[in-house]
């Protein structure tokens, strides 16, 4: 495993980059100098909300890329680099799906605000995590704003309690199961492999040039996108099975470990 050369590294966030606490390591932030003197690019792409994504990154903020919403929404500082919202017509008869089903928590995510029904504080203080803009609304089947995601939240199982009901979508939308509890519901071309392709063209790097990380069932379009994919240890096993190689867990430094190899790996090389 050849990683001198290097120059772009994709990491999602929530138990990848991020550890159990929803914390970055202060390793890591040492690691990212590093990188950048070697003008390796940084991307951060998560199902995450832009700004939580760059509240956990904010002293690097205005030095990487953010792919959010799942690849829906791609900025590099104030610069937008994609955006790939769902129509009107698609999000009214989603939402009209969801109202069918019990026990679940829709959010409609802009590019930077999302929108959520007043029913459930306990769901209320759960986003928080994620989203750190968000909006009560009374029924949020009357906004008619801009929305790239629709992110559906279960408190016990997405994969038990939300796919199976919403999974025939799929031949027109991008359906993922997202995380434990979540499940986004997108454009078709609104992953985090359009957007880290888009990148890649954008600024001319190849597959052999990218190392990607990931954990979760939304990570694998991203993941085939490089000869270096590594899944988490405590990935999902579909992430696994999608991987060339696995690292470490989220709580044992399984993105840094694997930057310090690579940072090695071109110093040998020098």
């Amino acid at each position: 495993m050849d990683l001198s050369k290097i120059k772009m590294v994709v990491t999602d966030m929530d138990g990848t980059l991020l550890n159990s606490k929803h914390e970055v390591s202060s390793k890591f932030f040492k690691l990212f100098e590093e990188l950048k003197k070697r003008e390796i690019r940084f991307v951060a792409a998560s199902g995450r909300q832009y700004n939580s994504i760059v509240d956990k990154l904010e002293t690097i903020k205005d030095d990487i890329i953010v792919v959010a919403e799942n690849g829906a929404f791609v900025k590099k500082q104030e610069n937008e680099l994609l955006a790939t919202p769902l129509d009107q017509t698609t999000i009214r008869e989603t939402i009209s799906l969801l109202k069918n089903i019990e026990d679940i928590h829709p959010v409609l995510c802009g590019k930077n605000n999302a929108y959520i029904n007043g029913n459930s504080d306990a769901f209320r203080d759960k986003l928080k995590e994620y989203y750190t803009q968000f909006s009560v609304l009374n029924d949020i089947a009357s906004f008619e704003g801009e929305i790239l995601k629709i992110a559906i939240y279960h408190f016990e199982s997405s994969e038990r309690y939300i796919y199976p009901l919403v999974n025939h979508l799929e031949s027109d939308l991008k359906v993922k199961v997202s995380g434990e509890n979540w499940l986004d519901i997108s454009h078709m071309n609104a992953n985090k492999g359009y957007a880290l392709q888009h990148l890649q063209e954008k600024y001319g790097i190849s597959r052999q040039e990218t190392m990607v990380f990931g954990d979760y069932n939304n990570d694998l379009e991203m993941l085939a996108m490089s000869d270096f994919s590594f899944a988490m240890a405590n990935a999902h096993p579909n992430v696994k099975k999608a991987s060339n190689y696995q690292t470490s867990s989220n709580d044992d430094f399984g993105v840094e470990s694997i930057l310090e190899s690579m940072l090695l790996a071109k110093e040998s090389k020098q």
